[in-house]
């Protein structure tokens, strides 16, 4: 069996897309994961399930949301090795975890084009990128935020960010 971090992409931000975490987790147990256990508000679930991967783990979520919810979410999974892997990696020291964030990718980011960037249109955030994350502080805040967007641009697959005060509570959940 492996465990899984699933990442849904604008659940529960204003009034479109919502969802209570309640009937997010029936609605994983009835798609036939295991020891569902969520967090917060927005969009964060841990799962156990066979090894299936986590490109069958986000379709099958993304599926059952938009048959069952009638919603079209974007979705990011992790396996719990890869989760705790790119909280492992961070290679940028955390101030205040509120204004740091890591962006999960669901595909490969351009590490070229955005180490390649002029941080000069960014002076008050700054940023450091794996293959499929990005690390991001923002000094004014995340209202802001301006790499977030910047970050999706270069990338061939779907992006969620978490707050690292989050990214550290799920790695507890996973633990």
């Amino acid at each position: 069996m492996t465990v899984y971090v699933v990442l849904l992409r604008g659940i529960n931000v204003g009034r479109h897309k919502r969802i209570a975490m309640a009937d997010l987790r029936r609605l994983l147990a009835g798609l036939g994961y295991r020891d569902v256990a969520t967090h917060l508000q927005s969009g964060n679930a841990v799962v156990t399930s066979g090894d299936e991967g986590p490109a069958a783990v986000a379709a099958a979520v993304a599926e059952g949301l938009r048959d069952r919810c009638g919603l079209d979410v974007p979705v990011v999974v992790r396996t719990a090795e890869t989760f705790a892997a790119a909280v492992s990696a961070n290679p940028l020291e955390v101030v205040d975890p509120s204004r740091f964030l890591v962006l999960f990718c669901s595909g490969a980011l351009d590490t070229h084009a955005l180490t390649s960037l002029d941080m000069g249109r960014y002076p008050d955030e700054r940023f450091a990128v794996t293959a499929t994350e990005a690390y991001t502080v923002h000094e004014e805040g995340l209202r802001q935020a301006r790499l977030p967007d910047v970050v999706a641009r270069h990338t061939d697959g779907v992006v969620t960010g978490r707050n690292w005060r989050t990214v550290l509570r799920i790695a507890e959940m996973i633990r």
